[in-house]
C-alpha cells in the first residue's frame, strides 16, 4: 500500500510512525517529528503494544490529512521529497505544531496570508560577498517587492515587480541553511539577490508570502486560468545548475570556468562568472529540435586551456556552443536536462523570448546584440 506521509509526496514503504499523531512517516519525517517532541517508533525494530496498534488502525494518514490539511492555501508550497530541510521542517511544524491549515480562524492571521509583509533580511552585496541587513517590503496590492539599504531610508534601493519575480531556496549555494535566491528581470539583464534569515519560520514565511503575491498576480493576469495551470508558475526550482567550462564563439578562445543555470520554464541557459553573481554574463535560449536546436556529446577540435574533458555541444540556429564538464556524470546530467527542455513544445510566449536577443556581429570574440525591448545595441558577453 502507498502511504501519504508528512510531506506532499508518496511513500510506498514507511518505516516509522508517530504514535502520538497516528501517522506513518518516512525516515526524514521521523527525525523532524522527533525534534518536535512527538513520540516516534520504528515499525520494524520497536515493540508495539496492542493499544498503540489499535490507535494506529483507527487513525492513519488519511484521517490526519483531512484534519491537519483541511485548508491549505493553494499558493502554500508543499515540500517534495528532495526539497531542502527548512521547507520540510516548517511544513510539518505548520501542520502539527502551529495548526495553520485546520480551517479555524486565526487571530492575528498568519503573516503570509495578509497581502502585506515587511521585515529585515540578510542580503549579499552586489559586488562583494558580505551580507548586510536590509529592509524588505512585500505589497500584494501593488504587486511589488521593495528593499531599502537602511531601515529608515527615505527611498527604496530597488522596486521589484512581482510579475517577473522568482524565489527558490539555495542553502548550499548561499552557504546558509535558510538561504533564499530572488531572481527578477532588471532592464535587459536577469538580476539575482541572495538573502537569508536566522529564523527558519521567518524565511519560509517570506517564501510563502511571495508565493501568495505571485498567485494573486497570476489570477489577475490570467483570470480564466485554473489552479492546475497557475500553481506551477508561482515559483520554480531550476532544472540544473553547476560549473562548466565555456569557450567563445570562434571555438578557438581559451576555455573559462562558468556557473550555469538552466531555467526550464523560460527555456533559458544562463551563465555567470561565479555562482553568486548578481547578473549573468550571457543567456542562451533553448528551443526545440524542430526549430534547429540540438545537444550532443562532443570533443572540441581546437580545445585550448580546458582542464575538463567531457564535452557538451549545444547547437542553435545562430551558433554552436561548446562546454566542458569535469565528470561524465555531470555531462550526462546536462545532456539529459537540455534534452528534456528541447523535447517540450514551445509555448507562444517562448517565441518572443527566443528573439529577445538577436546576435548581429562578432568583434574580437565579443558578441554584439540588439534587444527589441529597448531597441539598443549592447555587448552582453564580453568574456567567454
Amino acid at each position: 500500500k502507498t502511504w501519504r506521509n508528512s510531506f506532499a509526496f508518496e511513500s510506498s514503504d514507511p518505516d516509522w510512525a508517530s504514535y502520538e499523531l497516528g501517522v506513518f512517516v518516512c525516515l526524514n519525517c521521523s527525525g523532524i517529528h522527533r525534534s518536535l517532541s512527538s513520540r516516534v517508533k520504528s515499525i520494524r525494530l520497536d515493540f508495539w503494544e496492542d493499544k498503540l496498534v489499535q490507535f494506529m488502525k483507527s487513525s492513519g494518514n488519511a484521517n490526519a490529512q483531512a484534519l491537519y490539511e483541511k485548508a491549505v492555501p493553494p499558493y502554500y508550497y508543499r515540500p517534495q521529497q528532495h526539497d531542502c530541510n527548512v521547507l520540510r521542517e516548517q511544513w510539518i511544524r505548520a501542520k502539527y505544531e502551529r495548526k495553520e491549515f485546520t480551517g479555524e480562524t486565526k487571530y492575528p492571521p498568519v503573516s503570509y496570508s495578509t497581502g502585506f509583509y515587511e521585515g529585515m533580511l540578510w542580503k549579499k552585496g552586489k559586488e562583494n560577498t558580505q551580507f548586510l541587513k536590509r529592509k524588505f517590503v512585500l505589497s500584494e496590492r501593488e504587486f511589488t517587492l521593495t528593499y531599502y539599504n537602511k531601515e529608515n531610508s527615505k527611498g527604496p534601493k530597488a522596486v521589484i515587480a512581482i510579475k517577473d519575480l522568482n524565489a527558490t531556496f539555495q542553502p548550499q549555494k548561499i552557504g546558509h541553511p535558510h538561504g533564499l535566491q530572488f531572481t527578477f528581470q532588471d532592464n535587459d539583464h536577469t538580476r539575482n539577490l541572495y538573502v537569508y534569515h536566522e529564523s527558519a519560520e521567518e524565511i519560509v514565511t517570506w517564501y510563502n508570502a511571495i508565493r501568495a503575491a505571485r498567485y494573486a498576480y497570476l489570477k489577475t493576469a490570467y483570470p480564466t486560468g485554473t489552479d492546475e495551470e497557475l500553481i506551477p508558475k508561482i515559483t520554480r526550482n531550476y532544472l540544473k545548475e553547476g560549473y562548466m567550462e565555456k569557450t567563445g564563439p570562434l571555438q578557438k578562445e581559451p576555455f573559462r570556468k562558468r556557473w550555469f543555470i538552466l531555467d526550464s520554464q523560460n527555456r533559458k541557459l544562463f551563465y555567470f562568472k561565479e555562482q553568486l553573481d548578481a547578473e549573468e554574463l550571457g543567456v542562451i535560449f533553448i528551443g526545440t529540435e524542430s526549430n534547429g536546436y540540438s545537444v550532443k556529446e562532443c570533443v572540441p577540435k581546437h580545445a585550448r586551456g580546458n582542464k575538463w574533458t567531457c564535452g557538451v555541444s549545444v547547437e542553435t540556429p545562430e551558433r554552436q556552443f561548446v562546454f566542458m564538464c569535469e565528470q561524465e556524470r555531470e555531462q550526462r546530467e546536462w545532456l539529459e536536462a537540455l534534452r528534456k527542455v528541447m523535447s517540450r513544445p514551445m509555448a507562444p510566449q517562448d517565441y518572443t523570448s527566443e528573439h529577445d536577443f538577436t546576435i548581429l556581429f562578432i568583434v574580437n570574440g565579443t558578441e554584439a546584440a540588439v534587444s527589441p525591448k529597448s531597441a539598443t545595441v549592447f555587448f552582453f558577453s564580453r568574456k567567454a
